[in-house]
């Protein structure tokens, strides 16, 4: 399966709460991702909440991009990408 680097801005800031409410959030948008194929791996997030840069496996960029729209998401770029293990060459 193809991998992803897709990039959001969240100009007020991302804010998931480390609730049961935060928890349903993120099966809500692993279940929406599920009906495009689309497999959310992990993200990172900048100090102010502001940027995410998330690893997504879909089939396609525009799997993803259908799948942000259905989690009411934004996308800035979505770029495929490879895994360069820095011990690979050891």
């Amino acid at each position: 399966m193809p991998r992803f680097l897709v990039e959001r801005t969240f100009p007020d800031g991302l804010a998931i709460p480390m609730t049961e409410e935060g928890a349903q959030v993120c099966l809500t948008v692993v279940g929406n991702n599920a009906i495009d194929g689309v497999t959310w791996v992990h993200s990172y997030v900048t100090p102010d909440n502001k940027k995410t840069f998330c690893i997504y496996d879909a089939a396609t960029p525009e799997a993803i991009y259908t799948a942000a729209k259905r989690n009411n998401l934004p996308v800035d770029s979505v770029t495929p990408v490879k895994v360069l293990d820095p011990y690979f060459y050891q």
